[in-house]
């Protein structure tokens, strides 16, 4: 059996180090057996990598693109609390917030881009109930942010 660790490499991806908060909070809190990441933007290296609203100055497959790197850190971010990647045993519930032109409804698509992402790594597990709500700003300017709740896997110790 493939693990999410191999799935990720065969998708010619790592996880990041885990962004530190930029505020009175910490990226992921564990208690039991879930993990809740804080949102997580689409930076790379500490650089966001594109700010404006979603319709405007940033088109819906950019931001989607976008929304499949702040999935990464969020994974990041629930990882350190689970001992690894492979201790991720299901993706539960994510969040997606979309930076919103006036008039533009298509937020899922958007979000989609973090689900398939988790589809991609976990299979089934990664299948998730979810939220796609559109914003008029996020923090630094950023198109998109996630938000992930996740259960840990049986064998990971508290």
């Amino acid at each position: 059996m493939t693990t999410a660790s191999e799935r990720l490499a065969d998708l010619g991806l790592a996880l990041p180090p885990v962004a530190a908060p930029a505020g009175a909070y910490v990226p992921a809190v564990r208690d039991g057996d879930l993990v809740w990441s804080a949102g997580q933007l689409p930076l790379v290296d500490g650089q966001l990598l594109a700010t404006g609203l979603v319709g405007e100055a940033v088109t819906p497959e950019r931001a989607a693109e976008l929304a499949r790197v702040a999935a990464l850190n969020a994974l990041a971010a629930v990882a350190a609390q689970t001992g690894g990647l492979d201790g991720i045993g299901r993706i539960i519930k994510i969040v997606g917030f979309v930076a919103s032109a006036a008039g533009f409804t298509a937020q899922p698509s958007v979000v989609n881009g973090a689900s398939d992402l988790f589809v991609e790594i976990f299979g089934d597990a990664g299948r998730h109930a979810r939220s796609a709500v559109g914003v008029a700003v996020l923090p630094l300017g950023a198109p998109v942010e996630i938000e992930v709740i996740a259960r840990v896997a049986a064998t990971t110790p508290a």
